[in-house]
């Protein structure tokens, strides 16, 4: 089958998420037929390198021959129950790897569908436990600039990208945001860290002013994904940490896009050697294979909800599909590679071959910033290098070189003006160099005027 015949069925009764749909009357629709590895292959029989991980959730690799199987055995048996007042053994091992695998804090593990859902529930566990400490005035959250937490009405208020908010601020609770920590807005010659630790001056400020209000801040630790691939010093989760401690305000760490060794360890608040108040996983959890999210969370929030039930205190926040026993399966089988096949040790010696690998990038003329943490590599283009002007966002560029690599066999879905690799953690060292190239040649072509 040709692509255009299934190009004409899409067109004719699809809405696609985060797209404008006029775009695709010039801009080609890439219909896949079949996935392996890394790649993507459409009706045609070209394929296309998932340098992104289809949107950041396929760690190991399409059609993984270990998932897939794990998924076929569940199918056998249970597809899915309700998890209100039933259980199933997927779920509770889950669970228990996932308690196991994190700081001894967490002991409790609350499952939703997807990510923003699990930052809903975040939210409001968080709202809902100062409720029942009797502490109802702190109804407030703090979040960071350039920060995004999902597309959901309370995930998109804590956020702070304004081409995905700005549109439904009437709807929106209203929040409190400190700037960004990340690194590519220190002045000349600053360190990260040394940046991070000034930035955090006006968290505490807002922190000490506004506590009594606040019931958590929240933050995507290490990268603001969505927010451009924005990445800071580990010393800012540790002041965040103990500010939050201090002002007896609770700290959500959204993990989504970067647990399970996308930063370089198993989740990115290691690096700083905290733990927050709930941990927010999704994505990656299951491989990439089905949706599904949980929020970890510690035994005295647990018992704060724990009362008889004319009490009122139960958290009464629900969806269908909680802890889908595939998906849970799915989890597992993701779980046990990651254990198994060494598979963060050797992320490390890939994220050295990428910073190899886009070495020539940092010296090209429109290129401001080339930062990476781990499996993620993000290229940003300048109009003038010097004074760190972007190139107006009418122009399109990243989209121009995301159509060029397009042509050449690989998926490079920007954002904005930034580049980025976030690649399933089975591409090899060759194929990492076959993007730079890609990613160099169509950054050359973007900047031409």
């Amino acid at each position: 089958m040709l692509n255009s015949k299934i190009i004409e069925r899409d067109l004719s009764v699809l809405w696609h998420p985060c797209t404008q749909m006029k775009d695709h009357e010039t801009l080609p629709l890439i219909p896949i037929r079949r996935a392996e590895g890394v790649w993507l292959e459409d009706f045609e029989g070209k394929r296309y390198i998932d340098a992104v991980s289809s949107w950041w959730v396929n760690l190991l690799g399409h059609a993984n021959p270990r998932i897939n199987a794990a998924i076929r055995d569940q199918l056998e048996s249970l597809e899915h129950v309700i998890l209100a007042g039933f259980s199933h053994e997927p779920v509770i091992e889950l669970s228990e790897r996932l308690i196991e695998m994190t700081p001894s804090y967490f002991t409790r593990c609350f499952y939703t569908d997807n990510g923003s859902a699990g930052i809903e529930a975040a939210l409001k566990m968080s709202f809902h436990y100062w409720r029942n400490q009797g502490q109802a005035q702190k109804t407030k959250f703090m979040t960071l600039q350039d920060g995004y937490h999902g597309e959901t009405l309370g995930a998109l208020a804590v956020g702070d990208v304004a081409l995905y908010k700005e549109t439904y601020g009437p709807l929106l609770m209203e929040t409190f945001t400190a700037p960004s920590p990340a690194g590519c807005y220190a002045d000349e010659g600053e360190s990260y860290e040394a940046y991070a630790r000034r930035q955090f001056e006006e968290m505490a400020a807002l922190l000490e002013k506004h506590a009594n209000e606040i019931a958590a801040v929240i933050v995507e630790p290490l990268v603001q994904c969505a927010g451009g691939m924005r990445m800071y010093h580990p010393v800012y989760l540790r002041l965040l940490r103990e500010a939050c401690d201090n002002y007896n305000v609770h700290l959500i760490a959204d993990e989504m896009a970067v647990g399970f060794g996308r930063t370089g360890t198993m989740f990115a608040c290691e690096q700083a050697n905290i733990s927050a108040d709930f941990l927010c996983l999704s994505k990656g959890l299951t491989g990439g294979y089905l949706p599904l999210a949980v929020v970890l969370t510690g035994e005295e929030i647990y018992q704060a909800f724990y009362d008889d039930y004319t009490s009122l205190k139960a958290f009464l926040h629900s969806h269908s599909y909680t802890a889908n026993p595939l998906a849970c399966r799915a989890a597992l089988a993701s779980l046990d590679i990651l254990a198994e096949d060494n598979v963060i040790e050797n992320n490390r010696k890939l994220a050295q071959v990428m910073a190899e690998a886009t070495q020539s990038l940092r010296d090209h003329p429109h290129v401001g910033e080339v930062r990476q943490q781990g499996m993620i590599l993000a290229i940003e283009m300048f109009k003038d290098k010097a004074k760190k002007e972007p190139y107006p966002w009418q122009e399109r560029r990243g989209l121009r070189v995301y159509e060029y690599a397009l042509e050449k066999g690989a998926l490079l879905r920007p954002l904005g003006n930034v580049i980025y690799f976030m690649p399933p953690y089975v591409i090899t060292p060759a194929q990492i160099r076959q993007l730079a190239e890609i990613a160099e040649e169509g950054i050359n072509r973007a900047t031409q005027d």
